[in-house]
C-alpha cells in the first residue's frame, strides 16, 4: 500500500512531498488509519463525519468532532475502499459502524486538495506575494527574488526551460515545479489572463503554496495530470 514518504519538501524538487516530522518536533502529529504511519498533521488528509453519518474529506481540518487521518495515496485508498479495509479502519477511528462511505471519496479528496491549492494561490495573489507574466518572473528569478517557481501543466517546454535557467542564474537549484492544472484553471483561480507560470517572492507564501501543492501531488501521484506538459504546448500572449 502506498503511503506518503518521510521527506522534507524542497521547493526546487520536481516531486515535492509534504513535510513529515520526527519525534521531538513541536508540529502536531497524527497516525494514518490505513498505513499506521505517523506524520505531521499538515501532511495528512483529515476525514470527518457529517451529521447524517457520511464520511467526508476535511482537508482544512476545520470540521468539529472526531477526525480520522489518511496518509496514503489515491491508488492505495481506492484499494482499501474496494476490499473493505477502509470501512474497518474508519469504524475503529470513529468508534461506530454506522457510517456511509461515498464511492467517490477518493475523487472528493482529490478535488478538495486541488481546490485548497487554488484557493491558496488566489490568496497569495491578492496579498501581492505572487508574480505572473514571463518577463516579470524571469527578472525576479535572475535577481534571486523568486522563492518558488511553478509551471502550468500545459506550459510550453521552451518557456519552462527559459525560466528554469533564470531560476538557476539567480542562485537556485533544480527547476520549477509543474502544477497538475492547466493555464485556464490557474487563470480563473488568480483572476488573471493566461497564467502559465507563477513565482512566489515571499518565503512564507512559498511555504504555504508548496505545502498545498505537495499534499495534492502526494495524493494523486507526482506524474498525474501532467500529460499536457509533456506535449509542450507553446506559451501564448504577452500576459504570460
Amino acid at each position: 500500500m502506498g503511503h506518503v514518504p518521510h521527506a522534507t519538501p524542497n521547493p526546487t524538487s520536481p516531486t515535492p512531498t509534504p513535510p513529515l516530522k520526527g519525534r521531538g518536533s513541536t508540529t502536531p502529529e497524527r497516525t494514518c488509519i490505513l498505513s499506521r504511519t505517523t506524520a505531521a498533521r499538515d501532511a495528512l488528509v483529515r476525514l470527518a463525519v457529517s451529521p447524517d453519518g457520511e464520511v467526508l474529506p476535511d482537508v482544512r481540518a476545520k470540521a468539529p468532532g472526531r477526525g480520522a487521518w489518511l496518509g496514503v495515496d489515491r491508488a492505495a485508498l481506492e484499494k482499501a475502499l474496494a476490499n473493505g479495509k477502509l470501512k474497518g479502519a474508519l469504524s475503529r477511528a470513529f468508534k461506530t459502524g454506522a457510517l456511509t462511505i461515498p464511492a467517490d471519496l477518493p475523487e472528493r479528496i482529490e478535488t478538495a486538495l486541488r481546490q485548497a491549492l487554488l484557493d491558496r494561490l488566489g490568496l497569495e495573489a491578492r496579498a501581492g506575494t505572487l508574480l505572473t507574466g514571463s518577463e516579470k518572473i524571469e527578472a525576479a528569478c535572475r535577481k534571486g527574488e523568486a522563492v518558488l517557481l511553478l509551471h502550468a501543466a500545459d506550459a510550453g517546454d521552451d518557456g519552462n526551460r527559459k525560466l528554469d535557467q533564470a531560476w538557476r542564474v539567480g542562485g537556485q537549484e533544480g527547476q520549477g515545479l509543474v502544477i497538475p492544472a492547466g493555464r485556464a484553471i490557474l487563470s480563473l483561480a488568480l483572476g488573471r489572463q493566461n497564467v502559465v507560470h507563477i513565482a512566489l517572492i515571499d518565503r512564507g507564501a512559498a511555504a504555504r503554496v508548496g505545502q498545498a501543492l505537495a499534499r495534492w501531488r502526494a495524493f494523486i501521484g507526482p506524474d498525474s495530470g501532467l500529460s499536457a506538459a509533456s506535449a509542450g504546448q507553446p506559451d501564448a500572449s504577452a500576459e504570460d
